[in-house]
């Protein structure tokens, strides 16, 4: 899902960085995370706020989605290195930032960011460019899926420890994979080392998304058809949890997208509020 030509990122990739930086350009503070870094990689051009997935409007439950999920990792990613978690495993790492953004906590892990060769080499390159570089702990791991290589070989290669805890993260990806395959994903992490605990977010069926959000969805389904990376696969919460207990996560809970709207944006007067469609399977060994 990249630009054949340039090994640039995605369409996709790019826009969740776009809108995390529009979060904190037009939305007023307190702002959920800040994330300017992500647009200075993208380099969209100046007339990027003009491009009609930016309108402000149009987008406040989108943007407010992507500016909650990337706060709630972050805080998990805290919370797991306080009880003395030191591995970060970021699938599908795309314009992710947070090693740029946090270095000072980023440092004291040892983060892995897991990606197709072509975006992440573009990648490096951009780092690269703006001055940020690729520090000793922080790992860029080339992982070619479409060759059907095992991302977690490419993953102990570069000096990951299976045999300690980490935590895996997986945003924005299992849409587009099959079931099978999310299925297959999930029993190489459960059978990693106790304590090692998986963040996941999946697409809810349109029948349990709110119907204020529900044209919203269908748009972007019919565009990621269009872009010839269509959505594969929805879950009920009951099915993803189910598919987590099979593949021998011990404890898995369900995140809502309601409950990051409680937990970041309930004290809020501008009524901006996350759209409802993606919530998160957390699940630990």
């Amino acid at each position: 899902m990249t630009d054949e030509q340039t090994g640039a990122p995605d369409n996709t990739a790019v826009r969740t960085a776009l809108w995390r930086a529009l979060h904190r350009e037009v939305d007023p503070p307190p702002h959920v995370i800040e994330d300017e870094i992500g647009l200075r990689l993208a380099d969209p051009g100046d007339d990027w706020r003009d491009r009609p997935d930016m309108d402000p409007g149009a987008t406040r439950g989108f943007r407010a989605a992507i500016a909650a999920r990337a706060r709630f990792i972050e805080d998990l990613i805290a919370e797991r290195a306080d009880q003395g978690v030191t591995q970060y495993v970021i699938l599908g790492a795309g314009l992710d930032t947070f090693a740029q953004r946090r270095p000072e906590f980023a440092s004291r892990l040892r983060v892995y960011e897991i990606d197709q060769p072509g975006p992440q080499a573009w990648k490096r390159r951009r780092l690269a460019e703006l001055g940020y570089g690729v520090p000793d702990w922080l790992r860029l791991v080339p992982v070619d899926f479409e060759a059907s290589e095992s991302w977690l070989e490419q993953l102990t290669a570069a000096g990951f420890d299976p045999g300690e805890p980490a935590v895996i993260v997986s945003t924005g990806v299992t849409m587009y994979l099959t079931k099978d395959a999310t299925a297959a994903t999930l029993r190489q992490i459960a059978g990693l080392a106790p304590g090692s605990t998986l963040a996941l977010t999946f697409l809810l069926p349109i029948e349990l998304v709110d119907e204020a959000d529900r044209a919203g969805l269908r748009a972007s389904e019919e565009g990621a058809r269009a872009s010839e990376t269509p959505f594969l696969s929805f879950y009920t919460p009951a099915e993803m949890l189910a598919l987590a207990r099979d593949a021998g996560f011990g404890d898995v809970r369900h995140v809502s997208g309601s409950s990051l709207a409680g937990r970041y944006f309930a004290d809020r007067t501008d009524g901006l509020r996350p759209s409802s469609g993606e919530d998160l399977l957390l699940a630990t060994v």
